[in-house]
């Protein structure tokens, strides 16, 4: 793709993979609009890009205020949702506060989103989305209540445009990535294997808009696990990941 002077709308650009993702953007020439709720950040991440980038903060769990983002970023090119929030979480630990969270904002919050930015792709019969997923999607994964099921219904989401719209000018992808150093996985106290850190996984994403098909998982190698574990009994699945 040519990036330059393309207009592409990153929610959850503030940190970790969405603020390395908007860093090789701009670097390309694409003009950004960063969303996420920390303005701070965001200002401080627009000034340090070397092309065009809009702050526009927002919280994607409330209606009006995905709202008032949609009424002002004009004619876009794509939009990537990357907004999550994530705590492990058993199930005889429940937290209903962290749970209904993860649901809201992780999968509802796309919603939110491409309410914003379907009519005018569908008028125009042109736009871009790509939808962020998780290896942690594939199945129902333990201590991950709500993050779990929230991945598993955006990767659904996802499916279910790229159905009704791989025919028409509206391109629809999902990446889905495994554990990325960030804030949120250093919540985690187990072993993360083949642990990623943000760059790395943002260069993935960024080949994937690129030139990529529809779905892409990653790291590869221990993507395979997930992805074959579909197919497993369910006394094999639940005995391995255990």
């Amino acid at each position: 793709m040519n990036w330059n002077g393309k207009r592409y709308w990153l929610v959850g650009a503030s940190e970790g993979l969405g603020r390395a993702l908007a860093e090789k953007l701009s670097n390309k020439g694409c003009e950004l609009i960063l969303t996420a709720r920390s303005e701070d950040r965001l200002k401080e991440l627009a000034d340090s890009l070397p092309s065009k980038a809009e702050v526009l903060a927002a919280d994607i769990s409330s209606d009006e205020s995905m709202k008032a983002a949609g009424e002002k970023i004009g004619q876009i090119d794509g939009v990537v949702f990357l907004a999550g929030v994530y705590w492990p979480m058993d199930a005889t630990e429940w937290d209903g506060e962290k749970a209904l969270a993860m649901a809201d904002i992780n999968f509802t919050g796309a919603f939110r989103v491409l309410d914003q930015v379907m009519p005018q792709f569908i008028e125009r019969d042109k736009g871009h989305i790509l939808i962020t997923g998780s290896l942690s999607g594939f199945r129902g994964l333990p201590n991950a209540i709500g993050y779990s099921a929230s991945k598993a219904g955006v990767m659904a989401l996802a499916e279910s445009l790229y159905a009704d719209l791989r025919d028409t000018g509206i391109r629809v992808q999902v990446a889905n990535p495994g554990f990325i150093k960030t804030r949120l996985t250093d919540k985690n106290e187990f072993n993360m294997p083949f642990i990623m850190e943000p760059e790395q996984a943002a260069k993935v994403m960024f080949d994937h808009l690129n030139h990529g098909g529809f779905k892409v998982s990653f790291p590869t190698a221990f993507s395979l696990l997930f992805r074959f574990s579909q197919f497993w009994p369910d006394w094999l699945y639940y005995r391995v990941f255990k």
